[in-house]
């Protein structure tokens, strides 16, 4: 059970993004009602923590590679580049 005082992204948001995708609003058909349960957006919430723990973690590992403090940019790109598992970011995240 995920406590949802702990979480550390704002659910209203979530909420919000969920409602406004465009993907999510083709699927409707033009209706503008969508509802979205209250669970939903806690495990949105915590799966993109967790995503952006792991992708910190492996960029972080890139840093402290390269003798630095200081996590940059490239190397969030390296990381991402070094996992095919984020190869769907390969167009998101720039190669620098």
């Amino acid at each position: 059970s995920v406590d949802i005082r702990e979480l550390e992204l704002p659910l209203a948001r979530i909420k919000r993004i969920m409602k406004l995708e465009d993907e999510v609003q083709s699927q409707l058909d033009g209706r503008k009602n969508m509802m979205v349960s209250s669970e939903a957006p806690v495990v949105f919430a915590k799966a993109c923590e967790l995503f952006i723990r792991e992708i910190t973690t492996r960029a972080w590992t890139c840093t402290e590679e390269n003798k630095r403090r200081t996590l940059q940019r490239s190397d969030v790109a390296t990381a991402v580049g070094k996992c095919d598992m984020y190869d769907f970011l390969i167009d998101v995240v720039p190669r620098d």
